[in-house]
C-alpha cells in the first residue's frame, strides 16, 4: 500500500477529512498525552492555514498544520502521528513538505516538546528561547531562519 500525502487549504477539506484530522489530534494530544487544552482554537479554518496529512487505504496516519503559510513568520504545529503508524518516517516526510510549502524567505516558528529538539533540528530548526510549560508538557520555542537569497 502506498501513502498519499495531502496538502489542503481549509476550503479543500471535506467534512470526513477534517473530522479525521481533529480526531487524531484529540487522541494524541488530549488522550495519550493527558493534556487538557483547547485544540479547537478557531485556526483550522482560518485563511492562510494549510493542513498536511498522510493517508493509507483511506486511513489518516499523520497530520501537520501550518498557520500563516504565505506570511513572513508561519507557524508549524499540531504534528501528530497515529500510534500504530509511528516509526515509519511519516512525520518527517510531512515536516519536509511543510517547510517546502512555506516561503523560502520565511522565518518558520514552532513550539517543540523538549525531547524532540534534536528531531526538529534535522529540518533546520534551532532553539530560540527558554523552555516553557505548555499544559503540563515541557516545550521550547524553535525557529528555522529564512534562506538567504543567492546573489
Amino acid at each position: 500500500m502506498s501513502v498519499e500525502i495531502a496538502i489542503q487549504n481549509p476550503g479543500d477539506l471535506d467534512t470526513q477529512r477534517l473530522y479525521a484530522l481533529l480526531k487524531l489530534r484529540t487522541h494524541v494530544f488530549i488522550v495519550e498525552q493527558r493534556s487538557s487544552y483547547p485544540d479547537l482554537d478557531g485556526l483550522d479554518l482560518a485563511e492562510g492555514t494549510v493542513h498536511l496529512s498522510a493517508w493509507e487505504d483511506g486511513e489518516l496516519l499523520c497530520t501537520v498544520r501550518i498557520l500563516d503559510v504565505h506570511g513572513e513568520d508561519p507557524h508549524i504545529g499540531r504534528v501528530a502521528t497515529k500510534l500504530e503508524a509511528r516509526g515509519r518516517g511519516l512525520a518527517g516526510m510531512l515536516m519536509e513538505r511543510a517547510v517546502d510549502v512555506c516561503r523560502t524567505d520565511a522565518r518558520i516558528h514552532l513550539g517543540a516538546q523538549t525531547q524532540l529538539e534534536g528531531w526538529y533540528g534535522k529540518f533546520g530548526f534551532e532553539r530560540c528561547g527558554e523552555d516553557f510549560d505548555d499544559d503540563g508538557i515541557m516545550h521550547l520555542p524553535m525557529i528555522r531562519k529564512a534562506v538567504a537569497a543567492s546573489a
